[in-house]
């Protein structure tokens, strides 16, 4: 007897659709403005501000200097630092 897999929940569900809903946008602009519909403005400030977390980290910057060159807390560097994934299938930080 197969087993099944278990249905996703409702979270996941919703964060499959928002994935595709930005798979769909097609041009940076579209997506400025996906991103910019979806999110506050401290929201967007705050996920660009860690995708440049994850640049610098990549490049080898030390976790105080990036605190110091964002203008934000070595905490929140700290937190980047543990989600960051330097054998990440997305490797493009630029």
């Amino acid at each position: 007897m197969a087993t099944r897999a278990p249905e996703p929940t409702r979270d996941e569900e919703y964060r499959e659709a928002l994935v595709h809903y930005l798979l769909a946008v097609d041009s940076p602009a579209g997506m400025d403005s996906a991103l910019d519909s979806l999110l506050t403005p401290s929201e967007y400030q705050e996920i660009s501000k860690r995708l440049q977390i994850f640049k610098l980290l990549s490049e080898g910057v030390a976790q105080r200097k990036i605190a110091e060159t964002l203008g934000v807390g070595i905490a929140t560097v700290s937190r980047g630092a543990r989600a960051f994934n330097p054998h990440s299938t997305h490797k493009d930080l630029s």
